[in-house]
């Protein structure tokens, strides 16, 4: 197993790029089994989760060629199953996508529960279901997922969603795409990469209107043919990096990123000292003084994100004063919060509720990547840290972050990955 060991209490100065959105990438990707021909995924990041699902289309009959480091081209002409490799699936928690995007161009899907993370809550699949049946479809739940279109193909309908789920919005819109009629999705999610899984599908020939607001059509057409499309950059890498000059201190040009995406994010670490300047495509990270409080609640795009929580509530451990984290999304994303206490860090949760009591420094410890947002919070909380920090269990980390030690290597961080033999004292436990 691989851990990374961080040398803290550096700050950060120079300039990083920032890669695909992989909360864009998981969807982009099993939606090109809509596309009877080729399609060209240009800016796909070099991360574990988009490794997992090339190789579940490729086990499903789909052509898959990297053209470069980060455009890949897949051809779903010859696809021969539409049941998914059990153990592929359970490696991620965006194989769901698939059972929308299967079940839209074939009427037939079987995949496995999904895997990913565990940050300590039920994250359901309900709302797909619901969304699922609406539109004809007969959906089996159990180890497997078993969903059959009722006449082989699926019907135009009406979908309203209990709850805000990105997850849902966008497998109820591949599943929609080729269905017969039209498909109205309200209280739909609004989030960036919700938009990008509409452009993608609108550039193959399907027609979405409405993403990115609460209510969206998906008109059935008959066929998507090949194309090539551009994945937008990662909201939350952009962020987890901010936060990490806010926490370390230092002077860094964050490049190629859509810095409307990032107002959320960049409004939250200015109420805390931090200076933020934004030109074109960049965003330029500046922390030279005391960190001040700040109070934090997670809410659907535009909102602070959840995936951003995490490392947020890293950065507050050392403002000065008493910070309020609320989270708004999920029941629990909490249980990172043990291993910051570990370096120092003073927290108390309440159900959805952080009181963060700030900190004059943190100090290095061992600590565990619990799941892909936590262990980002973990790298953040380390490179602020006096001494040296382990953490455990990186390949959820790894799961998003593309080339997350060359990336904080070039901006001066001491950071290096080893190898290690003994196991934790509590693993990280999956869903599925």
């Amino acid at each position: 197993m691989q851990k990374y060991i961080v040398r803290g209490g550096r700050p950060l100065h120079g300039e990083v790029r920032i890669s695909g959105a992989k909360n864009a990438a998981v969807a982009i990707i099993p939606a090109a089994l809509l596309v009877d021909g080729v399609c060209r995924i240009e800016n796909v990041p070099q991360i574990s989760d988009v490794t997992a699902l090339l190789k579940i289309l490729e086990r499903l009959g789909a052509r898959v060629r990297f053209l470069n480091r980060s455009d890949v081209e897949i051809d779903s002409r010859r696809i021969r199953t539409t049941r998914v490799p059990q153990e592929l699936a359970h490696k991620l928690r965006a194989s769901y996508y698939l059972i929308g995007a299967l079940l839209g161009r074939f009427g037939s899907a079987e995949v496995s529960m999904p895997g990913g993370c565990n940050f300590g809550g039920v994250r359901p699949i309900d709302q797909h279901v619901k969304g699922f049946a609406a539109m004809g479809a007969d959906v089996r739940e159990g180890d497997f997922i078993v969903a059959r279109a009722k006449d082989g193909r699926m019907k135009g309908a009406n979908v309203y969603l209990d709850v805000i789920s990105v997850g849902a919005t966008m497998n109820i819109m591949m599943a929609a795409a080729l269905a017969d009629g039209v498909t109205v999705i309200e209280n739909a999610a609004k989030e960036p990469h919700i938009v990008d899984l509409a452009n993608f599908l609108n550039l193959m020939g399907a027609n979405i209107k409405g993403a990115g607001t609460d209510t969206i059509r998906v008109y059935g057409v008959d066929a998507l043919h090949g194309g090539s499309y551009a994945i937008i950059p990662d909201q939350i890498e952009a962020g987890t990096y901010m936060a990490a000059v806010a926490a370390a201190g230092g002077d860094v040009l964050v490049r190629g990123i859509i810095p409307k995406h990032m107002d959320c994010i960049t409004a939250k670490l200015q109420e805390m000292g931090v200076e933020v300047e934004e030109e074109d495509d960049t965003l330029r990270i500046r922390r030279e003084g005391e960190l001040q409080r700040a109070n934090v609640k997670t809410l659907p795009y535009p909102g602070f994100p959840t995936d951003m929580q995490p490392q947020i509530t890293a950065v507050l451990a050392l403002a000065r004063g008493t910070s309020i984290v609320t989270e708004g999304v999920w029941d629990n994303r909490y249980r990172y919060v043990g291993e910051l206490t570990r370096m120092g860090a003073q927290i108390h949760v309440d159900g959805r509720t952080a009181v963060v009591e700030g900190v004059e420094r943190l100090t290095g410890a061992t600590v565990q990547a619990f799941d892909l947002r936590a262990g980002a919070a973990m790298v953040v909380a380390a490179l602020a840290a006096e001494g040296v920090s382990e953490i455990l269990n990186i390949q959820y980390i790894e799961r998003g972050y593309e080339d997350v030690i060359g990336k904080l290597r070039a901006l001066g961080a001491d950071i290096e990955s080893a190898e290690y033999s003994e196991a934790p004292e509590e693993q990280p436990r999956q869903i599925g």
